[in-house]
């Protein structure tokens, strides 16, 4: 397809957001609440607001309360209070909690409390749009419109009815310029656009490469005799041993509901190793199992989050507009928390937006932003933990969480961190070593009643995928797969990736590599962990995806 051919309409507009997620939606809001006559537009690519949203998830209100002092009030779709928060260290069959006094203050929340970030998602919409934001769902964002300099002038829509083989099927409508004076990309954890933003204009220069864990939910009604609403634990140990550094998490929401997760860190070093085969047999431990027993999996889905803390924030402005909320990457590891850090970039920003288009500006880097956003409480939440990470990933489980635990204490009563000076030295992706240097990991058949093959779990991702599309899992160099990863590393995609879209098989008497673009639950992790970097990850037709409900 000749794109120069295809012509497109061209809608200018004041502020132009991309992703309907939490920061997305506040900077919006905030961005009305400072110039009601604004125009904002938001652009998101589920078919429906919070269809492609996914976190644990136990929110610290201080971003909400900031945003919003009145969400209580005005019946914002959240769970119960926390009324337990607990770590313990599991054992093939045991689990030790952490006594609560060993547990540094600053990884306690007060006032938190269990949400479903998609519900919340659609409640900040119905605010956003009150205020006279308009908000396009099933519209993905795959290019920039940029200017003579080289600044961000907008964003170009993907067409609609393209075929797999290019072509333009009946009904074919081309993508559209949207304009605006300023962009701010809202994308969450590898965020295609942010990727590319953050190579153009070397965002990341003088950073520590930025770190990812691959985050699977599912959501269970459980027996009401074992369920306790608020109660939230998290779990090291068993099933990711010492070497590999993630964990589980439960999380009673209400309904007899609980939200039932494990993290993985993409910077694992066995190519063996599958997430989320790990995660099916957390729910073996009989700590988890019987929990379970009796209960009925409802919905399952997994997303990439970002990990590497405040040494790996990139420059947010860029020429034309700025990152925001996990394109960034503002999550608290220690805590599992980034909700309320994304809302506040996201007013910090919308702030510094809204001064410069006041001042008559346009599609210039506004060099105030990026100290407006670290300062808005992100610096004071991320810089004491900054060495939590590294630590973790470098020195495993066992020394890496005690070290950091130490430093925080520090922290917590001295407001030093001797640690923090140690850093992530490499990307996830050149942690991975070869097969020959490592022991292969065989994992259990599911059961199908507490565990499940991928394709069960890809069917409760209610996933809506138009297959006669474009793939849009795009390799860099077709040959790479079998030529250089199988030999080296036993090509681990089809073990990281979640869904089931990788499958190395047999024909002819020689292996292929095949991807099933419909099953992709836009992870992204594929992106992250490939170890050749030849995947890259774009966002397939508007409204394609997972549509989750309650995550």
């Amino acid at each position: 397809m000749n794109e120069a051919a295809v012509e497109r309409e061209i809608m200018e507009t004041g502020v132009l957001i991309v992703g309907a997620g939490p920061a997305g939606l506040s900077a919006a809001i905030a961005l009305k609440q400072r110039a009601p006559d604004l125009d904002v537009v938001v652009v998101e690519k589920s078919a429906d607001i919070g269809g492609h949203i996914l976190s644990g998830a136990v929110m610290d209100p201080a971003g909400l309360d900031a945003l919003l002092p009145g969400w209580r009030e005005e019946g914002a779709p959240v769970g119960p209070e926390v009324t337990s928060d607990s770590f313990v260290w599991l054992t093939e069959t045991a689990g030790i909690a952490f006594p609560d006094a060993l547990i540094p203050p600053i990884m306690k929340t007060r006032g938190a409390v269990i949400v479903s970030l998609g519900d919340l998602c659609r409640w900040l919409a119905e605010r956003a749009e009150a205020l006279g934001v308009d908000i396009f769902p099933a519209t993905a964002a795959v290019d920039f419109v940029t200017g003579p300099k080289g600044e961000i002038l907008g964003i170009v829509t993907g067409d609609m009815g393209v075929a797999r083989d290019g072509s333009h099927k009946p009904g074919f409508a081309p993508g559209i310029e949207l304009r605006a004076r300023y962009t701010l990309i809202a994308e969450g954890a590898r965020g295609s656009l942010a990727k590319r933003l953050i190579a153009q204009y070397g965002l990341d220069e003088g950073r520590a490469p930025q770190k990812y864990g691959l985050g699977i939910k599912e959501i269970w009604e459980i027996d009401p005799a074992r369920h306790s609403p608020g109660k939230v634990e998290h779990f090291m140990g068993y099933p990711l041993g010492t070497a590999t550094s993630g964990g589980g998490f439960c999380y009673h929401a209400g309904d007899n509901r609980i939200y039932l997760g494990l993290v993985a860190h993409l910077d694992y070093q066995n190519p063996t190793l599958s997430p989320y085969d790990e995660f099916q047999r957390f729910k073996h431990h009989p700590r988890i199992a019987a929990l379970l027993e009796g209960g009925t999996c409802l919905s399952y889905g997994a997303r990439a989050l970002t990990s590497g803390g405040w040494q790996s924030i990139p420059k947010l402005a860029f020429p034309g507009g700025a990152l925001i909320g996990c394109a960034a990457g503002f999550m608290n590891v220690p805590r599992l928390k980034a909700i309320h850090n994304a809302i506040r970039s996201a007013m910090a920003a919308a702030s510094e937006v809204a001064a410069a288009i006041g001042e008559g500006r346009a599609n210039d880097t506004i060099a105030t932003l990026d100290e407006a956003v670290l300062a808005s409480g992100i610096r004071d939440d991320l810089y004491p933990v900054r060495s939590v990470k590294p630590l973790w990933g470098r020195l495993g489980t066992v020394l890496g969480v005690g070290l950091a635990g130490m430093d925080m204490w520090g922290a917590s009563l001295f407001r030093r961190s001797v640690l923090g000076g140690i850093v992530s030295d490499r990307p996830d992706f050149a942690r991975l070593k070869p097969l020959s240097e490592v022991t292969p990991i065989a994992y259990p058949r599911p059961d199908g009643k507490i565990s499940f093959s991928r394709s069960e779990s890809v069917y409760r991702a209610n996933i809506a995928h138009e297959e006669d599309q474009p793939v849009h899992l795009r390799l860099t160099d077709p040959d790479v797969p079998i030529r250089d990863n199988l030999p080296r590393y036993g090509e681990p995609a089809p073990l990281y990736c979640p869904a089931g879209v990788y499958e190395v098989v047999e024909e002819g008497g020689a292996p292929v590599f095949r991807i099933h673009a419909q099953n992709c639950v836009h992870c992204k992790t594929c992106d992250i962990k490939d170890p050749a970097q030849n995947i890259t990850w774009v966002p397939p037709e508007g409204g394609s995806g997972p549509n989750y409900s309650g995550m």
